[in-house]
């Protein structure tokens, strides 16, 4: 890192934030994005576990799936949007911020995407999202699977809201991918494809 200058660590860093911002956009935006990714499938809201159990022991377990499936493809609908939001926010990164995630951890540079646009990436997800879910009926599929549920004991059903839930999952989600294709580019030299990326990250 001695060796380097400011300048060249903050057009390094850029370089690599960028092309994970894109992978993880990409990766994420597409059908299956979120739902053929265990990383950050949306699944049933964990309150309402034992509700599913009960669900699938009636034999209502593609019922649940399908509204699983609603749930991830809204969240596909939407990584798109972030995209945008993320390469703004690296224009605006100062040399002295570029320097400290540089220096830091291998996740360093979504931290800091998380710090400083997770309200602007919920607002431009929130209304792609709403707009996803009424189109394919989440909420009347989700109300008429809760209305077949079993009773639960020793209580009522807890209610969830459900888009605010899928807003949370899908912009988790998106932080998850980035993070994964950063450390990927600080750790894994196959992956530094040009010369500025293996200056900068190939001392490490």
């Amino acid at each position: 890192m001695s060796t380097l200058t400011t300048a060249q660590a903050s057009g390094g860093l850029k370089e690599a934030l960028s092309r994970g911002v894109t992978a993880a956009v990409s990766e994420t935006g597409r059908p299956g994005g979120f739902e053929n990714n265990s990383l950050i499938k949306i699944t049933m809201p964990e309150k309402l576990r034992t509700v599913e159990k009960g669900l699938r022991a009636i034999g209502m377990g593609a019922k649940v799936d399908e509204f699983e499936h609603s749930m991830n493809a809204a969240a596909e609908e939407a990584a798109p949007a972030a995209k945008s939001i993320f390469m703004d926010a690296l224009k605006a990164m100062s040399f002295e911020d570029a320097k400290q995630i540089v220096m830091g951890g291998n996740t360093a540079g979504t931290d800091y995407f998380k710090r400083t646009t997770t309200s602007q990436v919920s607002e431009a997800f929130k209304p792609i999202i709403e707009r996803e879910m009424a189109k394919t009926g989440v909420t009347e599929k989700f109300n008429a699977m809760m209305g077949s549920a079993p009773q639960m004991p020793f209580g009522k059903t807890p209610s969830v809201d459900i888009n605010g839930y899928v807003l949370e999952k899908s912009v988790d989600g998106m932080f998850t991918m980035m993070g994964q294709e950063e450390a990927k580019i600080r750790t894994n030299p196959s992956a530094q494809v040009t010369p500025l990326l293996k200056s900068v990250f190939g001392k490490f």
